[in-house]
């Protein structure tokens, strides 16, 4: 029986990366875009019915809920090399678009879309043998994805308040968008994210521009989002792994958010994925246990401008993908500098590191600049919102970045702490009991 997750997307962004996570996974169960299963191997079909729904026809369908404030981004999708795979009730979408504008993706116009949303969800929601919960992919800059996505999360939070309720949240950059007034939505997001998400895994667009330019050697003409969207669903792909494939730890949503959460506001993951390299160097590296598990823990290898040597890890996850026992990869992460490990395909880590706060304090920057001059403010307080609502939202973050200091504090000379550090490693094919590390 599967443990079934409805993937919701929202905006632009959150389109964009979601259909680019649905090429990728589809390819990996051999899910043609037709629907058709042309893999050749077992384990492929296992655990697909944690994100497709198959039909009487046989064609497997993602469970997956597209919603916008205007038709074009979904339209594409349509007209795409995915636009028959997806369910065509499932495209959700307004007339009139949320001008980067928070309050009209929240409260206005995104309020009278959002019954039809959640009308849809109940309907993938309730085809589930059993629901595991949610995953929301959106953007925090624009006006749909943090407006629209953040309102759509609470009300699931309401109606579903068993179900686990993840994010992949896109924090905006200035190197990426001129959008003048992403601080203001992103703060105001993050707000909502921290009392109704019980994780999130934090993107920030400023790393992904740093690996494509710095790491993949990306020329600047070619740096679109395209090239970031991939990375984003090879992150997407090696953190769902373990729900998809059987035979690894954290197996659910659960499973994963009791293992990386030790305070519950503290849900804001760092991610990293390995290897990363520029074209025609890749014959160079070696794929070994060792080089993996350097590169997952190098911070141009995550997707937050964060430097994690800064910070504590709380807790900490490494999922390794490829063929090996238990016992050889437990043993070479303890012997990062072993020449002898065996081959790998990817490695992908998730992190709940104090060193996030870096992130959240450039955006509070940016937005205590704007609203000590009330710059813009006029646009969101026309649609119907209250100044308090900004006073709130700036406190909120602000206590986040305190509680993350107050444990890396508390944490920088204390190995034995309180909080402690944990490993997990996940394989396809073993399932290796939980430890500590000391």
């Amino acid at each position: 029986m599967s443990r079934g997750i409805v993937c919701l997307q929202a905006g632009q962004c959150g389109n964009q990366m979601g259909t680019a996570f649905w090429t990728t996974i589809s390819d990996e169960h051999g899910i043609n875009p037709n629907g058709e299963y042309t893999g050749h191997d077992e384990n492929q079909k296992e655990r697909i019915g944690v994100y497709y729904t198959q039909s009487s026809e046989g064609r497997f369908v993602p469970r997956s809920v597209m919603l916008d404030l205007e038709t074009g981004v979904l339209d594409n999708i349509k007209a795409g090399p995915l636009g028959q795979l997806f369910r065509p009730e499932n495209f959700v979408c307004g007339q009139s678009g949320a001008g980067n504008n928070w309050a009209k993706g929240h409260y206005t116009e995104g309020a009278e879309l959002i019954d039809s949303v959640l009308d849809r969800v109940r309907h993938e929601a309730e085809a589930c043998d059993v629901l595991q919960g949610f995953q929301v992919s959106h953007s925090l800059g624009g006006g749909t994805g943090s407006g629209l996505g953040t309102l759509l999360v609470s009300k699931i939070r309401e109606d579903y308040p068993d179900r686990m309720l993840v994010t992949y949240s896109v924090m905006p950059s200035p190197k990426v968008s001129d959008t003048v007034v992403e601080p203001y939505n992103c703060t105001l997001s993050i707000h909502q994210l921290i009392e109704n998400a019980d994780a999130v895994f934090s993107i920030d667009n400023e790393a992904l521009y740093n690996i494509c330019t710095n790491t993949l050697k990306a020329p600047a003409s070619d740096n679109n989002y395209e090239n970031l969207n991939k990375l984003v669903a090879s992150v997407m792909s090696g953190v769902t792994c373990s729900l998809r494939f059987p035979g690894q730890l954290n197996a659910d949503l659960r499973k994963l958010a009791v293992n990386l959460i030790p305070f519950p506001r503290l849900h804001f993951f760092v991610v990293g994925y390995a290897p990363l390299s520029g074209p025609g160097s890749q014959v160079y590296k070696s794929l070994s246990v060792p080089e993996i598990t350097s590169q997952m823990f190098e911070s141009r290898n995550m997707m937050a401008d964060c430097k994690p040597h800064e910070g504590r890890y709380l807790t900490a996850a490494a999922y390794f993908r490829g063929k090996v026992s238990t016992e050889e990869v437990e043993d070479e992460m303890r012997k990062i500098q072993d020449k002898n490990a065996s081959q790998f395909v990817t490695g992908t880590f998730i992190g709940n590191s104090t060193a996030i706060q870096e992130m959240f304090r450039r955006v509070g920057d940016q937005f205590s600049v704007m609203f000590k001059r009330k710059a813009f403010l006029h646009w969101y307080t026309g649609e119907g919102m209250d100044e308090m609502e900004f006073h709130e939202a700036e406190s909120n973050m602000q206590d986040l970045i305190q509680e993350y200091t107050q444990y890396q504090d508390a944490t920088a000379g204390d190995d034995q702490d309180d909080v402690g550090e944990y490993r997990e490693e996940a394989y396809d094919d073993e399932l290796p009991e939980e430890e500590p590390v000391e």
